[in-house]
């Protein structure tokens, strides 16, 4: 029933731009965060941005600050991660998770996740 759906991935220049979207069914936005990760082959998952419903409040890592922009739209259940400047290193599958206690955290603390969509940048 509970269902997170990724799009938007595809295959862009670096310093190009590119929106993601997760699309939420099954649960109500307003009882969870909502964190975007990414993984690259042979690398660990890490996390990207987080929106918490609680409150609002957004996390970027330090690698993506001033470049991806994250909101939401809780009439549609759905988040949006704007990628500008992209770069190759930000090649990877994108995922968006959610995370229950509406906290932005670790990829462990997620209670759902998307199948994740790919997103290349080339040089």
């Amino acid at each position: 029933e509970v269902q997170l759906v990724e799009s938007g991935g595809g295959l862009v220049q670096a310093g190009g731009s590119l929106r993601l979207s997760c699309a939420a069914s099954g649960f109500t936005f307003d009882d969870y965060a909502i964190g975007w990760f990414r993984q690259a082959p042979g690398k660990e998952r890490e996390g990207v941005s987080c929106i918490s419903s609680s409150d609002g409040s957004t996390y970027y890592a330090d690698s993506v600050k001033g470049r991806f922009t994250i909101s939401s739209d809780n009439a549609k259940n759905t988040v949006y991660l704007q990628m500008n400047s992209l770069k190759p290193e930000d090649t990877a599958v994108y995922y968006c998770a959610a995370e229950f206690g509406r906290l932005c955290g670790g990829a462990n603390v997620y209670d759902y996740w998307g199948q994740g969509t790919q997103v290349t940048v080339s040089s």
